[in-house]
């Protein structure tokens, strides 16, 4: 297990990861930490509880938004699957069916 320092809000914190997660746990302090800061920001000093839960809390509400957002392109793109379906398929119809006329005249 890796050990890293990682600092949020000016402070080190010790936390370990799975070895090859290193720079994955640096993205996430890092954001983890940008996210603190602005709480910071916009709040003034909290105290570290207060703002790594308020920091916590945007973090999620951003989770949420993006997992609903996924939610609805999910939905579109089993709509639009169902509608390229239904348009395959009288596509192939009208080619069989101009086939089948060609093939009459032919015929003839």
């Amino acid at each position: 297990m890796a050990q890293l320092n990682i600092d949020v809000n000016g402070r080190p914190y010790a936390v370990g990861c799975e070895d090859g997660q290193e720079s994955h746990l640096l993205e996430l302090a890092r954001l983890f930490d940008h996210q603190v800061r602005q709480v910071s920001q916009d709040m003034g000093q909290l105290g570290d509880t207060r703002l790594f839960l308020m920091g916590a809390l945007l973090l999620a509400d951003e989770l949420l938004d993006a997992k609903n957002r996924l939610a609805a392109l999910q939905v579109e793109v089993g709509r639009l699957q169902a509608d390229r379906s239904r348009f395959e398929t009288r596509a192939v119809g009208a080619l069989e069916a101009a086939a089948a006329k060609i093939e009459k005249l032919a015929a003839a």
